[in-house]
């Protein structure tokens, strides 16, 4: 049985945040989720080591991958750049995807600026089409993440329920891209001990601004971008169908933040440049990373 760390006040926090519905990848009026979880440090409790890019990079599950979209990614070039241990490091993520358009428009954004992100997916998402964004979003050396298959409240699922959930994503995943994710990000931050128990994966918060909602506009996403950057945050955006404000917030900021000197890492990077090992028994939920 896992260690508990988390305590009953930060599950009833934590289970009033969410995201968009389960149901569609577009956008909708949902509360947030972000920046409810704690903080971590390279002290923390020990962690079974995964490596710089947290995936299974065997080459046996490298030739499992599906081929169906590997004319599309043939052009593909991987965002490639050693990360400096000097430099403040930010890591975006993004919920809610995968789909063909507005995934798309995030990837193009990440190639225009050569920076790396994270993508959380709801498994239902994931069909033929959207498909070919998870592919050159993995080529390009994004981490491909679990976000659960129907985006439900999982702490009120049972055990068999939490683990259908989980391993339906992590098998899409891994059909398209070989790898098998090692992160999970719990639909609208609802946890508790029944998921901790059931879910060997390392749980994922972020800081956030309402990007969901339409009502907030690109120029604040992008201020808030620029004003909540600091070492070892993760940011928590949304690749929904339709928020092309997002798009253009990251267009905005992007090279801001570059000019000020930070530097994007993924999920999995981040975890390794602050010396923190991940591990299906950590019952932390990180929203950043602090080292030493």
């Amino acid at each position: 049985m896992k260690v508990r760390l988390t305590i009953a006040s930060l599950i009833a926090t934590l289970c009033l945040a969410g995201c968009s519905s389960a149901n569609t990848s577009s956008l909708a009026s949902q509360p947030d989720e972000s920046s409810t979880s704690v903080t971590a440090s390279a002290s923390d409790e020990s962690r079974s080591s995964a490596g710089q890019t947290g995936q299974d990079t065997s080459a046996a599950d490298s030739s499992e991958a599906v081929s169906s979209s590997d004319s599309e990614s043939s052009d593909v070039k991987r965002i490639d750049y050693e990360l400096d241990t000097s430099k403040p490091t930010i890591a975006i993520t993004f919920d809610d995807g995968p789909n063909a358009t507005t995934t798309m428009e995030v990837l193009d954004i990440l190639e225009k600026y050569q920076v790396r992100a994270s993508f959380f997916l709801i498994g239902t998402n994931i069909n033929d089409e959207s498909a070919k964004s998870v592919k050159r979003a993995f080529d390009l050396g994004c981490d491909i993440e679990n976000h659960s298959k129907t985006h439900s409240y999982m702490d009120k699922m049972t055990a068999d329920e939490i683990k259908d959930e989980v391993a339906y994503v992590n098998d899409k995943v891994k059909e398209i891209t070989g790898t098998t994710p090692k992160f999970f990000r719990p639909p609208y931050i609802a946890v508790n001990d029944t998921m901790y128990e059931n879910i060997d994966m390392t749980f994922i918060s972020g800081n956030g601004c309402n990007d969901w909602d339409d009502k907030v506009t690109a120029e604040y996403r992008a201020k808030y971008l620029e004003k909540k950057a600091a070492d070892g945050v993760i940011f928590l955006l949304h690749d929904a169908e339709g928020n092309s404000k997002t798009v253009e917030a990251l267009d905005k900021a992007i090279p801001i933040l570059l000019e000020k000197g930070f530097q994007f890492a993924t999920i999995s990077e981040l975890f390794e440049l602050k010396g923190i090992e991940i591990s299906g028994t950590d019952t932390n939920i990180y929203s950043e990373l602090i080292a030493g």
